[in-house]
């Protein structure tokens, strides 16, 4: 991850919200397994954007269309991944500008950045789809293959290649306005769900500004259960997290006994 600072405006304390639209049929079917979605929710986490929802839509446009314009009306941002090759199914440049109401044209910077990697006659129709762009929009920048992403208005689109993703990520996130990273801890439970979900119940009820997840999972044939706290207050995620371990301490014991 860059080292690059995001933009830090004068509303970058109030709260900054994301959602990511990924596009492919290869999604959808299995075909390919996606590994943007974890590496963008760790990436907003760590600069204080929320990330608060993810959708996959097929390479049909009106569906496309439709997502967009629904998720861009309601959060900060939104980052879309995938369908901006050369190919016939590569339709997401001209959904965001059908979205937007705009055009598309042909971008001579992205037709120079591709020229300094080809020779002109290798420059087909094909490759030349990648140069369009939506009028208004600006480039994000892409050190791995050169051909840039571009952002209009709160969308930010980029390749669905996770190194190149990654790189374009990288591009567009200091001009971005950020919130309060997350504090985040984890306790062991040692308990079972059932056990201890009325007082975790009565903690989350008494700290509305914490985010208070009982998570279990199968590990080495035993179950674990795990219980984390999120909150942008350090001290109140930590009086949380005290809280809970107390909460705990009579529990583990009688199951010890037990």
């Amino acid at each position: 991850m860059t080292n690059s600072t995001p933009q830090k405006s004068a509303g970058s304390e109030a709260e900054v919200t994301a959602a990511v639209l990924v596009i492919g049929d290869e999604i959808l079917s299995g075909r390919t397994k996606d590994k943007n979605i974890g590496y963008i929710a760790d990436y907003m986490t760590n600069i204080g954007i929320d990330l608060r929802e993810v959708r996959i839509v097929p390479d049909v446009e009106d569906e496309i269309v439709d997502a967009l314009n629904a998720m861009r009306a309601r959060y900060t941002y939104v980052f879309t991944t995938g369908g901006i090759g050369p190919t016939h199914d590569d339709i997401t440049a001209d959904a965001v500008a059908k979205a937007f109401g705009v055009e598309l044209y042909e971008d001579e910077r992205i037709i120079n950045a591709m020229l300094e990697r080809m020779k002109p006659e290798d420059l087909n129709a094909a490759r030349r789809r990648m140069a369009r762009v939506p009028r208004g929009g600006d480039l994000v920048t892409n050190t791995v293959s050169r051909v840039p992403g571009f952002r209009i208005g709160n969308v930010i689109v980029m390749a669905g290649v996770p190194m190149i993703m990654q790189s374009m990520l990288d591009g567009v996130v200091p001009t971005l306005k950020t919130g309060i990273p997350l504090t985040m801890q984890a306790v062991e439970a040692e308990a079972p769900e059932g056990a201890y979900a009325a007082g975790l119940s009565a903690i989350a009820e008494a700290h509305p500004g914490l985010s208070i997840g009982s998570y279990p999972s199968y590990v080495d044939g035993k179950f674990r259960n795990q219980i984390v706290v999120r909150g942008r207050d350090p001290q109140e995620v930590a009086t949380g997290v005290a809280e809970i371990e107390a909460m705990l301490v009579p529990l583990v014991a009688a199951r010890n006994v037990g």
